[in-house]
């Protein structure tokens, strides 16, 4: 379990959390909520006794007892030269068990004498400490949860570096569940998932016996399962604590809201009153005391009024007006990708008209991630190439924001992105993105998954791409900026080909085709392909 005492947290000059106090206990299910950039993500990778570069100071005292499992958002953990069964299993040491039982099987078999005799002496005892930690029968657990998230046998015998950053999130989200750990720290857990896999994942969370805090802006997650919410206030810098479900969790905070206006209003006059009084009164000698005091009274009352709540900002997004292009500024001709012996697809044409609106959909692996990678040209294909036409110039939304130099600062990565920007129009635009004062310095290592979706689309919007490819944009945003993104995406006079499990971002694209992979079929979109989104 989790016990949080005297909780501050600060970046930089922000001061995020204040004073909180708070436990995660057995049989709690906790949402924790609250806007982009509110400290949600770093608070809980100092809750898992995560490190934070440095950029995060806090005080209080945070300590834990038995077993802590945390899903980050960082995918590009672990060896990844191991298969995604064996950094799924790995979480309970099974893997090390297994292969040294495979290697006293081949002494076994291949040596004879005394040698032989210690393989079998070894083996014995390896099946002995095997069977202790439940043998075979948690391999088959874990192939389980591996096959609920959309992990098939194919893809758990792949190396992580071939797998896409869906598979990879999946294969962390499994090693997590199956950790057996009595604390459960999950971060956006649904990013990647489809449909039936985020019903089983709700089902299994709403069963599990020991704590959980997870952050998401899966409303139906948090509705279904949370029977505690906290809300991380930005603005007031404290975690509210409710101890209700998610739709009570809605009403009280509504309520809490318009009480501390009326307080604040209440407050606020009653401190005018006195004040007006202290200045009638301190004009007369023998009540400049009592005048000092009412005046020192009225200041004290604002003081516990704090500030006027003041709407939260929300990232103002409108995609850049496309620079002039010919007809088809983008082609591709008989493109094909393999990683080792696994081949992604082969043989895929593609053409996208200047304007052109496009939805790539397919399993998880079929290679979407890897198709957008190839036209950006981040990567190389086998076979085939990728012709630009006239006046193309992309613009590229990467879902694992490998766009961004992790170690450069918000500012120096907008300033790659528009070099002929003076520091004033940068600022600007970083500002409608919700990056001000000290927050444009801050590297990039330490933004949160919303903040750096926010930044990778900050630098698309100065980029002038008359050819968007976004892969998963709406992953990590809160509603508000989902909105934004929605509208901006409708706006878009440019070509998209986009990416994605969400469905509100379809609509809000309004396609005119769709592409089905590995096996490159094209199609006009109507909207019976509306449900393979959410299932691809």
């Amino acid at each position: 379990m989790i016990n949080v005492q005297n909780f501050s947290l600060r970046i930089g000059a922000r001061e995020l959390v204040r004073n909180a106090s708070f436990r995660i206990d057995k049989g709690m299910r906790i949402g924790l909520v609250g806007r982009n950039g509110a400290g949600k993500t770093t608070t809980m990778r100092l809750l898992a006794g995560e490190s934070d570069h440095g950029a995060a100071e806090y005080e209080g005292t945070i300590t834990s007892n038995g077993a802590l499992g945390y899903l980050a958002q960082d995918t590009h953990v672990g060896n990844q030269s191991m298969t995604a069964r064996e950094r799924i299993i790995s979480v309970r040491g099974i893997d090390q068990i297994i292969a040294r039982i495979r290697k006293a099987e081949h002494e076994m078999a291949s040596t004879v004498g005394a040698r032989q005799q210690k393989a079998m002496e070894r083996y014995v005892r390896l099946d002995q400490e095997f069977t202790a930690q439940g043998g075979w029968a948690a391999n088959a657990e874990a192939a389980q949860i591996a096959h609920s998230l959309g992990l098939e046998d194919r893809v758990l015998e792949q190396t992580l570096d071939t797998l896409s950053g869906g598979q990879r999130r999946r294969v962390e989200l499994a090693r997590v569940l199956f950790s057996g750990a009595d604390v459960l720290l999950l971060d956006e857990p649904t990013n990647h998932l489809d449909h039936d896999s985020i019903l089983w994942l709700r089902d299994w969370i709403k069963t599990f016996p020991g704590g959980v805090m997870m952050i998401s802006h899966d409303v139906k997650l948090l509705g279904e399962t949370v029977n505690q919410v906290f809300y991380l206030d930005a603005l007031r810098a404290e975690i509210d604590i409710y101890h209700l479900g998610w739709s009570a969790y809605l009403k009280q905070r509504e309520e809490d809201e318009r009480r501390r206006r009326k307080e604040r209003a209440n407050a606020v006059k009653k401190a005018e009153q006195l004040r007006v009084q202290g200045e009638k009164m301190r004009a007369k000698a023998t009540k400049a005391v009592a005048a000092q005091q009412m005046l020192r009274r009225a200041e004290e009352l604002l003081a516990q009024a704090g500030a006027e709540a003041v709407q939260e900002k929300v990232a103002r997004l409108r995609f850049p007006d496309p620079s002039p292009s010919g007809r088809v500024p983008l082609t591709a001709e008989g493109l094909s990708k393999s990683y080792g012996s696994l081949e992604v697809f082969t043989g895929v044409d593609l053409a996208i008209d200047r304007g052109a609106k496009v939805v790539v959909l397919g399993l998880n692996g079929a290679g979407k991630t890897t198709l957008l990678r190839l036209l950006s040209g981040i990567e190389e294909p086998d076979m085939g190439e990728v012709i630009p036409g006239h006046g193309l110039k992309l613009g590229y939304y990467a879902q694992e924001h490998e766009t961004l130099d992790d170690a450069a600062s918000v500012r120096d990565n907008m300033a790659h992105a528009a070099p002929e920007l003076d520091e004033t129009h940068l600022r600007n635009i970083l500002g409608q993105f919700l990056f001000s004062g000290d927050d444009v310095d801050k590297p990039v290592s330490v933004l949160s998954g919303g903040e750096k979706t926010r930044l990778a689309l900050a630098t698309l919007v100065v980029s002038g791409a008359n050819v968007l490819l976004l892969d998963e944009p709406t992953n990590n945003l809160d509603p508000a900026s989902r909105e934004e993104i929605l509208n901006a995406l409708g706006s878009y006079e440019g070509a998209v080909v986009l990416v994605t499990h969400d469905p509100g971002a379809v609509l809000a694209l309004h396609p005119d085709r769709v592409l089905l992979l590995p096996d490159a079929d094209e199609d006009l979109w109507d909207d019976s392909y509306l449900d393979l989104v959410t299932l691809t």
